[in-house]
């Protein structure tokens, strides 16, 4: 788990563009809104795409993805649930 929050971490500072911000000061509980990242509609539908091309995770509906799109361990947790389950 630890592996793939440093590489979400990584990929969202990238497909983001985030120029302020390093991979290593987020902390794994940092909001992805108020109070954290601060991203806005446009930010969330390209980590949906990031996901989804990455990962083979699909949030596809809304209520899933207000619950995904918390903080970082909760991407991560759903991420890794999602393809675990998949794999099986």
């Amino acid at each position: 788990m630890n592996e793939l929050l440093k590489e979400l971490k990584r990929k969202i500072v990238e497909e983001l563009q985030l120029k302020e911000v390093s991979p290593d000061q987020l902390a794994d509980a940092t909001p992805f809104f108020d109070g954290g990242l601060g991203l806005d509609s446009v930010d969330l539908l390209v980590l949906v795409a990031m996901v989804d091309r990455d990962y083979g995770v699909q949030i596809f509906s809304r209520e899933v993805g207000e619950k995904v799109f918390v903080t970082l361990s909760t991407l991560a947790e759903y991420i890794a649930k999602t393809r675990k389950t998949r794999l099986v």
